[in-house]
């Protein structure tokens, strides 16, 4: 029995209920996999299901404020992801006439949606014969095939495409390709794969070689760094200064407390951070405790400080809000925790 037909049997009877399976609006299953980018599908549900109430089609999407937007998405981080959606909405809406395009080069044009995402798409939402790629069919296809190469190089990657696209089965990517995601979920896990439980286990190389654990092969990962912040909690009766963002970059367009980056005595070389990058002259009054957080490619810890402000720059991005309305401004998982300590 060929990969395919073993697969698509085990699919009927374990496929996982989500909110976007068999979605009749193909944008449904467009925000589900720019949100599923990198998170876990438990983590995406409830974010996927508020999104659907607050922009329902594509038109209200385009229509939104990109705060709003942001707030949203706030929690499920790489925010470029919701800023990049907001984008191509608007584009949809104003060059495709509300309609997510069929044409698979006029999908791919939209910002955030890459080769994966388009073969998702047009294989589930237009029902094509398109393979499509995520981290867990890359697992999958690593293990069945037991391929030696980097699976994150581009040798490995041309060899892993091919494969997707050689055992897709005609008229029935969009369950094939969801059948392999849910597997890598649930059965072909990265760490003690559950092999015994597989239905594929008599056609997996990996298994037959006793090599699953080591595949995918992936290039070894480099240190990760870990810097050290200070943020400064300006109170003014009861408010309390925030900054926006710039546009482009980590966190674009969020607001967060003024910080800098010191080297390695916070409380001494705080006001003079603080002044060097970001123009705001401050007195410290109170330690309000440690914040630390992991981003993709680097560690920080962040000592937050209550301060009385000296003097403060003209910058349009500089607002001071009410403690009582910090909820409303879109902020990162750093900045919303030390609103936590804000007494």
């Amino acid at each position: 029995m060929r990969l395919a037909t073993r697969l698509l049997n085990w699919y009927v009877k374990n496929k996982r209920i989500l909110p976007w399976r068999d979605h009749p609006d193909p944008y449904a299953v467009w925000v589900s996999e720019i949100m599923l980018q990198q998170t876990r599908v438990e983590t995406v549900i409830p974010y996927f299901q508020k999104w659907m109430k607050l922009f329902p089609t594509i038109e209200k999407l385009a229509k939104a404020d990109e705060q709003d937007v942001l707030n949203a998405w706030e929690g499920l981080g790489y925010y470029s992801r919701a800023r990049n959606l907001h984008k191509a909405a608007k584009i949809v809406a104003e060059k495709f006439n509300g309609k997510l395009p069929r044409n698979l080069d006029d999908l791919q044009s939209l910002p955030g949606i890459g080769k994966y995402t388009v073969g998702a798409i047009a294989s589930m939402a237009f029902k094509m014969d398109e393979a499509t790629l995520d981290g867990n069919l890359r697992r999958v296809f690593s293990r069945l095939f037991d391929v030696k190469e980097f699976a994150d190089s581009p040798a490995g990657e041309k060899i892993l495409w091919e494969l997707a696209r050689e055992n897709l089965p005609k008229g029935k990517a969009g369950d094939y390709n969801q059948a392999l995601m849910d597997l890598g979920a649930t059965i072909c896990l990265p760490k003690n794969p559950r092999c015994l439980l597989c239905s594929l286990m008599e056609i997996c190389e990996a298994r037959k070689n006793g090599t699953q654990e080591l595949r995918p092969v992936l290039k070894p990962k480099k240190k990760t760094p870990h810097y050290v912040d200070v943020a400064a909690v300006i109170v003014k009766g009861k408010k309390v200064l925030l900054n926006q963002r710039p546009a482009n970059g980590l966190l674009g367009n969020m607001w967060e407390f003024p910080n800098a980056r010191v080297e390695q005595n916070p409380a001494e070389e705080l006001t003079k951070a603080i002044k060097s990058a970001t123009k705001i002259q401050v007195k410290k009054k109170e330690a309000l405790g440690l914040v630390n957080h992991a981003y993709t490619h680097f560690k920080v810890t962040v000592h937050v400080y209550e301060c009385d402000m000296i003097s403060i720059p003209k910058n349009k991005n500089l607002r001071w809000v009410k403690v009582t309305e910090l909820e409303n401004y879109p902020m990162g998982k750093i900045d919303r925790a030390i609103t936590l300590k804000i007494k």
